[in-house]
């Protein structure tokens, strides 16, 4: 995560402090890097991520029997798909809508999607994998209500960061990083975020926005000038499977319990 939140800097010349959103298929947060090992966490998800929901989404609606999908991700088959869509045709509410904190969840989204799905299932007369004729216009749906809660909950946290003197109040920078930041209709929602709010927007290049080596290597060349975990001596090293990222300051985003003002969202 470390890694997702400095590539950006190999690509373009970005100064400490920016926000972050890292959003992947095992990973949804956002944080505010004010340097090269010093993070704030400001929401993470409670649940799945929005990767990982998006694929699950085109699994159950076997998005793979379409010829022009089936070497797809099923995230970029949704992306794909969602274009013939028309997401009116579901009314699917955004999860949390009365939580005002920077916190996301996506497994109830998924359940919904399901039930969905199922009854749809039902009113056409067909079975568990095979195609819905409203396939492409659930997909649609889904992917716009992705777009909308991440960018309501990164809305928040600009927010939240201006108010407390943690971002300049103008020229501000939004980087989001990770796999599912490569899809353009969750990428355009973002944009409107960074537009209302005064903020410049940047992504890495769809290359170093999944896991690679390159932002693990360029992580390690930003702790070496930084003069950070250089380790001369490895003997005594504990080793731990999970890494917290930074000090988690989320309680302090919904104690300030911040409204969100609501944006146009053509995208």
């Amino acid at each position: 995560m470390e890694a997702h939140a400095l590539t950006i800097r190999l690509t373009n010349k970005v100064e400490f402090p920016f926000l972050v959103l890292l959003i992947s298929g095992g990973h949804c947060l956002l944080s505010l890097v004010r340097g090269v090992s010093d993070f704030l966490v400001l929401g993470k998800s409670l649940d799945i991520a929005p990767g990982d929901m998006l694929d699950k989404v085109a699994r159950r609606l076997s998005l793979a029997k379409y010829p022009e999908c089936s070497m797809m991700s099923g995230g970029k088959a949704i992306e794909h798909l969602a274009k013939q869509g028309n997401r009116l045709c579901f009314d699917i509410k955004p999860p949390m809508q009365r939580a005002k904190n920077c916190d996301f969840s996506f497994s109830g989204l998924q359940h919904v999607v399901d039930k969905i799905i199922k009854q749809k299932e039902k009113e056409e007369g067909i079975e568990q994998g095979q195609v819905l004729s409203s396939a492409a216009d659930l997909a649609a749906a889904v992917q716009h209500i992705t777009a909308i809660h991440l960018a309501k909950r990164t809305h928040r946290a600009i927010l939240f960061c201006k108010q407390r003197d943690l971002l300049p109040q103008t020229n501000a920078v939004l980087v989001v990083s990770g796999g599912v930041a490569s899809n353009m209709y969750i990428r355009g929602a973002l944009e409107i975020v960074a537009n209302a709010t005064q903020c410049t927007f940047l992504c890495p290049p769809p290359r170093l926005c999944t896991d690679n080596g390159v932002m693990i290597a360029w992580n390690g060349i930003e702790r070496l000038r930084a003069g950070l975990g250089i380790l001369h001596d490895i003997e005594g090293i504990r080793y731990e499977p999970k890494c917290p990222l930074g000090v988690d300051i989320s309680n302090d985003v919904k104690e300030a319990a911040i409204k969100v003002p609501r944006l146009k969202m053509n995208i």
